[in-house]
Formats: structure tokens, sequence, C-alpha cells
């Protein structure tokens, strides 16, 4: 028997087990595609993301493979500077989603979780001991728990029999990879005349002549279940650029729609939904495989402590409490993109009238931390501003407070000198030194880096420490 099992070999999934094995959790990934998929969904990475990638000792193997660019025309496409942001990475990271699988799966496996391709989960059923899969070629299996990391059309989901409820797709777009003949020059201004009216366009070197082609897919007769043709792809962007660009000789080629669903729980019994198993929303903003990351970061942890024994009541169902309405906020925010998108005169005032306010950097900032997930804020209870938010990097006199946080652990960083968490040093890690950019004296922090506890009383820590990390030890 594993512990867990994750259905879905995608970037939640694979970081997903990474942290669970950071526990030494046995961890299975069924994914149900024998190869990789060779196509690019998701070009980046937003500053919470590179922040987790950070805590985890991974950035630098991204920042080899990616390109820094400011975070600027995110939000519905409105170009404003960059704000300043309250972090060491306030840049997106463009990376292939390619690389970002690639790598992930390496750090999963090289921690010691399986990876299993060519896996795919039919069925499913749990008791109170543990969860027994079935898989498409009759094998079976059981661990602890499954968690369900298999996309918007989770069958993990079905199986649980979990709603999904939202809207519809209201919009198709083609999307796909091809070469095109048209010289880059002449590429890049037909682009941005039609972008200034219709967002939903766009041909993006890759080099060697091949580009990354969106254009939206109004008046294909075919629906999402028929694949596209180049054919189909040509008559789109004559009809929106007055040109096809020349395209030829695709790679890969799609459509997708944009429905905004969200599953009206995360957990049932000893299986969870992560992801985009758990939602599913327009790519505005990019925000998709970024929010799926970070469920996983949340999630992690957690459960590694229900398998390990020491988690405190409710823990696991924090998980729930706290992603599903991050969720819903992102939800509601491409919602707000895709009108603001549109063509129709109402919708085009409005835009207007939030491009003037964008000019205030409060407005331009708190729309951007949006975007980029760092002005999340947890229910840990009341008190200081910093309690439940992520805590940024700040530098220490013996280095990075990043660097301390690899091995998935709490960590109390305490400038007093007078704190202690014995009874609990298995489980958080206690160092004493001290920052001039943080300014309180001590800040107890989970292993997903949010604030828990703040002050400098050791009776108060004392209080605070059993709600995240159980009982102490005997």
């Amino acid at each position: 028997m594993f512990d867990v099992m994750i259905a879905g070999g995608g970037p939640t999934g694979l970081m997903l087990a990474a942290e669970l094995r950071l526990h030494d959790v046995d961890v299975l990934v069924l994914e149900k595609e024998a190869e990789a998929a060779p196509y690019v969904r998701s070009l980046g990475l937003h500053v919470r993301s590179i922040e987790v990638m950070d805590q985890r000792g991974l950035l630098e193997r991204f920042l080899a493979l990616g390109t820094k660019h400011p975070i600027s025309g995110f939000f519905a496409g409105i170009t404003r500077p960059a704000p300043e942001l309250d972090s060491a990475h306030a840049y997106v990271l463009g990376i292939p989603q390619t690389e970002t699988d690639r790598l992930l799966a390496e750090h999963a496996t090289e921690l010691g979780a399986e990876v299993r391709r060519g896996c795919e989960l039919v069925g499913l059923s749990q008791d109170d001991d543990g969860v027994s899969a079935e898989l498409a070629d009759g094998t079976r299996l059981r661990s602890r728990y499954l968690v369900g990391c298999d996309g918007g059309r989770s069958t993990v989901r079905k199986l649980l029999g979990v709603g999904f409820p939202g809207e519809p797709a209201r919009a198709e777009t083609l999307l796909g990879e091809m070469g095109a003949t048209l010289p880059l020059e002449e590429v890049v201004a037909v682009v941005a005349r039609v972008r200034e009216t219709e967002k939903r366009f766009g041909l993006g070197p890759l080099g060697d002549g091949v580009y990354r082609v969106v254009v939206p897919a109004d008046g294909v007769s075919e629906g999402r279940a028929a694949p596209p043709t180049l054919d189909e792809f040509k008559r789109q962007l004559h009809a929106y650029a007055g040109t096809d660009f020349g395209v030829h000789s695709p790679r890969w080629l799609s459509r997708f729609g944009d429905a905004t669903r969200q599953a009206e729980r995360y957990r049932v019994g000893r299986v969870l939904l992560a992801g985009d198993a758990a939602h599913i929303h327009p790519p505005m903003g990019g925000q998709g495989l970024n929010l799926g990351i970070q469920d996983a970061f949340n999630l992690g942890w957690k459960l590694a402590a229900e398998i390990g024994g020491w988690a405190p009541e409710g823990l696991l169902d924090s998980y729930e409490s706290e992603r599903h309405p991050v969720a819903a906020a992102v939800l509601d925010n491409t919602r707000a993109q895709a009108e603001l998108m549109s063509t129709e005169p109402g919708a085009q005032a409005v835009r207007g009238l939030l491009t003037e306010l964008m000019d205030f950097d409060q407005v331009n900032r708190y729309l951007v931390e949006k975007l980029v997930a760092i002005g999340i804020r947890y229910d840990v209870g009341g008190g200081h501003e910093l309690l439940g938010r992520r805590m940024r990097d700040v530098g220490l006199k013996g280095g990075r407070l990043y660097a301390l946080t690899r091995a998935g652990r709490g960590l109390l960083l305490d400038q007093t000198g007078r704190l202690s968490v014995a009874g609990w040093a298995d489980r958080v890690d206690h160092v004493v030194d001290v920052s001039e950019e943080l300014d309180v004296p001590a800040v107890l922090l989970r292993p997903d880096g949010h604030v828990a506890w703040v002050g400098d009383d050791q009776r108060d820590l004392l209080e605070h420490l059993p709600r995240w990390f159980g009982a102490a030890a005997g």
C-alpha cells in the first residue's frame, strides 16, 4: 500500500509529490499519457510561484531556462508601469510549461517519488483505511489517500460525484504552434494593430521561424471535441488580421474555451482535488498553472502531517477552507478581465475608466497582486498584519530566509534569542538570527511560508504551536 497516490502528472501533481516526499511520504504519481506533452499551454511563473521555487531550492534551475519580464499589462491586457511589489522576485518568469513539467518531474523523482506514465485511473472506492484505484489495464492499487490532479475533465472528481458548478464556455479560441513565412517585423506590426481591439489574438515567436498562434474561433463550425485544422487557423487569422501570415507546418493544434467552474468540495473522505481538477477559468492573466502549484504547496505539508500522525484536528480540512476562496477570487478576476476584453461599447467604456484608475499606484499594485498571488491572506486569527500572509524573502545576518525553508518544515525565526520550540523540534526549525528588513521580534512560519504567529512571549508561542504542528513530542 502506498501512502498517497496522485492522479495526474502535470505541474500540480508533481509539485504535490515533491512536497510529500520532503516528509518521507510514499508517493505514486499516475499519469495517463505515455509521453510528456510536446506542446506549450502555459508560458510562465508569477511572483508567488517563483517564491515557492526559491523556498524549495529550485529557482536557479528555472532561471537558467527562463526569461525575466516586467509585470506590466497582465490585468486584462491594460499596459501600465510595473508597480513596486513586496517581493525579492518582482517579475514574471517566462518559461514554457514543457520545461516546468520536466523540472518538477526531476525534482519529485530526485526526492524519491515514483511516476508511472501510461497509467489511466478509471475507477476508485474508499473505506475507513484507504483508497482503492482501478487502472485502465485492470491493475488495482491501494493507498491511504488519493489526490486528483487530473485536469479540468477530472476523472477523480467525476467518480467522487463532486459538483462542478459555474458557467459553460461562451467563447472558443484556437491555439497552436506552426511556422510562418511573413517576416518577423511584419508579424509584430500586424499583431500590434489587431490587439488594439482584439486581445485574444497573437503570434509569438518561439524561434526557428515557429510561432505560438492564438486566434478567436468565433464562427468555426466544429465544437471542441473536433481537432482544429490548419485551414481553420488560416481562415480565422485572415478574418481578424487580413492575412494568414503564411502559416504552415503545424507542430500541434488545439482549441480551448473560457468555461469557469469550481468544485463544490475539495475533499471527500480520503480523496482530495487540486489544480484544474478543482477549478477551471479563462487564461486571462496566466494564473491557472500557478494556482495549481500553490494548491499543492498548501496541501502537501498538511497531508504529510496527517499521514505522519502529528496533524492537529482540522489541519487537513484547512486545505479546502484556505484554497477554495483563493480559487473563487481567481475565477472572479478572470470573469472581470473577460468582460473588460470585450469589444462591446459598454465594456470598452469600463475598460477606459479602469485604465485611468490604474494610473494610481495603489490601484495598479492591488490588481497586480491579485494576479501574482502575493496579496493572499489566510485566516489564522486576528492580530499583527503579517498573520496569514506569506513571508517575503528577507536578508539575515547569516544569509537569506528562503534558504532556511528547503526542507519543508515549520520555522521559528527568532531575533530575540529567548524563545524555544522544545517538543516540536522534529517539525519546526528554530533559527536565531536578525534581519534589518524584519521589524518584529520573532515569526513562526508554516511549511508553506505563511506566518502563523508573531511576538516575543514564550507562553503565547506555546499556545500557537499546537494549532499548526500538533501536540508536543513526549
